[in-house]
């Protein structure tokens, strides 16, 4: 019966160490989810999705990202960056209205989620000229 009791102790302290900590999984942290929407997403004037993705996967690849999925019917674009630290980008695409393409980023510095809106301005800027020059070049 003793050694009962002891093994039952021991159980139980061994069990109030296990103890997990009060973690929120789809926290949103400080900025609401349409602030987030805000700076992750841009309109382009133009009803190709393919050329968008195409667009896409370019700037992607000029700005060092190695492409892990392509998925024109998805309108999904995933890749990774390896530069010490590693950071993921999703890009999707998906029409707004019938003349226009929804652009949303959502990146990743290791399992951070990357908030900086300066970030997401510059790829939509690097974007936007990989778009002009297509155009422009009749590719």
């Amino acid at each position: 019966m003793r050694y009962l009791f002891t093994a039952i102790l021991l159980s139980l302290s061994l069990l109030s160490g296990c103890a997990t900590t009060n973690q929120r999984v789809l926290d949103s942290g400080d900025e609401t989810q349409l602030q987030k929407r805000s700076y992750q997403s841009r309109i382009f004037e133009t009803a190709d999705k393919e050329k968008v993705l195409r667009a896409t996967i370019s700037t992607l690849q000029d700005l060092g990202f190695v492409i892990d999925r392509a998925d024109l019917m998805l309108g999904s674009v995933s890749g990774t960056k390896l530069d010490g630290h590693q950071i993921k980008i999703t890009v999707s695409v998906r029409p707004k209205g019938t003349d226009r393409m929804l652009v949303r980023a959502n990146a990743q510095f290791n399992i951070t989620p990357i908030e900086d809106p300066k970030h997401y301005q510059d790829f939509f800027a690097s974007l936007e000229k990989s778009l002009f020059l297509t155009a422009h070049a009749g590719e």
